[in-house]
């Protein structure tokens, strides 16, 4: 892509790649990073180039989210890509990996090139397609892996549905790591999960709720990794909500198995108490837990066992969520607040702004093997610039989503994106 050379200068460097942080600039040409660090000055880069002064805000690599819903084809009323790129480049996200969950399910290559096609007429941002593992989602016949993976999907998911029979799943493990491919598992047994709407306990029994149980998550991912085990297939954990699970995953990567796990950015922020009085905001998928497991989760992500964060961007209309909590759907909104949430927990001290970074940035574009992720020389020029001490108050009227269903509705915020440059190109500002 030919665009005019941009140099952010006067910045805080954080390359979560290299777990560096310096102070200097960033200059960018032709859609890649041509030079880093402190020789990066108005007066080195030339006069025809645009120069920004970041005024000591941080400059660090796009965020890579490996879970949104985006929406098309089917489900424009909750989403769309241009509306989901919109929001995510002004939360900082570059790259967001769609989920397949659509009508009709990326299940054909027709559909993975429809979904590049739309994205490169409508997006501000990189949108890669995750592909079905099963047939419409149904978990009963594997896709065919081979074919949408040459179509152009990064990987392979039944989105927010567990694979429930055993051998369709090893089947699945052992066609994708054939064409080597990644499975993105949501593990959840369903059957133990049930109608459940919030975590099983004391809370979830006064308020007179169906809870799903931690067991629900963990059994399903103990299965996963058993299977795992027999196949070496590559295999991620889409959402980990229970220190059963970080036990499990733990356990099989000191075993060498090629596992990685994500958490969203919502279980570790939030907890069961924030459902208070029945806001359907907070009934996610799977539940907010007690604050000892949210704890968990936190040091999980400051020790490196968690791999990864995700918005879990999950839309949904009005009509879906303005009902009794026993029957609203599960999801929320989140692909722009991904970042600021995340600096909650900076700003607590429980973990630290390169380590943040990383498992939005640079371990994401790792484990699906893209360039991106690193503010190096050469990599692509996806490049984000906050202030991490900025405040402000979440306006869900403000935000770019088509749908509104934020858990952090009038939330008071520490740190806003004020610039996001994907490929070189100022798409946010």
């Amino acid at each position: 892509m030919q665009t005019k050379p941009l140099a952010l200068v006067n910045a805080r460097l954080i390359d979560p790649a290299a777990g560096t942080e310096t102070r200097g600039g960033v200059f960018m040409e032709d859609g890649v990073i041509r030079e880093v660090g402190a020789r990066v000055t108005p007066a080195q880069v030339g006069s025809r180039t645009q120069v920004v002064d970041c005024g000591g805000d941080c400059v660090a690599p796009g965020l890579v989210d490996m879970r949104v819903f985006v929406g098309e084809p089917g489900a424009e009323h909750r989403e769309t890509i241009a509306t989901a790129s919109a929001a995510a480049a002004a939360g900082g996200v570059t790259t967001i990996v769609s989920l397949p969950d659509t009508n009709p399910a990326v299940d054909d290559p027709a559909v993975v090139d429809f979904l590049l096609r739309r994205a490169r007429d409508t997006s501000r941002v990189r949108v890669l397609p995750s592909a079905a593992i099963t047939r419409g989602l149904r978990g009963l016949e594997i896709a065919e892996i081979g074919l949408l993976k040459e179509a152009g999907a990064i990987a392979f998911t039944d989105g927010f549905r567990s694979v429930r029979n055993s051998q369709v799943m090893r089947r699945a493990l052992t066609y994708a790591r054939d064409f080597d491919a990644l499975v993105m598992h949501y593990a959840e047994d369903s059957d133990l999960a049930g109608s459940g709407g919030m975590n099983a306990g004391e809370l979830a029994s006064r308020l007179g709720l169906g809870g799903v149980p931690p067991e629900a998550e963990s059994i399903a991912l103990d299965r996963d990794l058993r299977l795992v085990n027999m196949v070496r297939g590559r295999y991620h954990a889409a959402l980990v909500s229970t220190r059963q699970s970080l036990a499990a995953i733990e356990k099989a990567k000191s075993a060498g198995l090629p596992v990685t796990c994500g958490v969203s950015i919502n279980h570790l922020t939030l907890n069961e108490n924030d459902v208070g009085e029945y806001r359907t905001f907070f009934k996610l998928a799977p539940p907010l837990r007690h604050e000892s497991e949210r704890m968990a989760l936190v040091g999980a992500l400051a020790s490196g066992l968690i791999d990864v964060i995700v918005s879990d961007h999950n839309p949904q209309d009005v009509e879906t969520k303005r009902l009794p909590f026993s029957e609203a759907e599960n999801g929320a909104i989140g692909v722009e607040t991904m970042l600021t949430a995340g600096l909650r927990l900076v700003h607590a001290g429980e973990v630290s702004l390169p380590r943040l970074l990383a498992a939005m940035s640079s371990r994401p574009a790792e484990i699906l093997r893209l360039p991106q992720g690193r503010l190096a020389v050469d990599a692509p020029a996806d490049v984000i610039r906050f202030d991490p001490d900025e405040p402000w108050v979440v306006d869900p009227a403000k935000l770019h989503s088509r749908s509104k269903n934020t858990p952090f509705d009038e939330a008071r915020m520490l740190g806003r994106v004020k610039l996001t440059v994907v490929a070189g190109e100022v798409v946010y500002e």
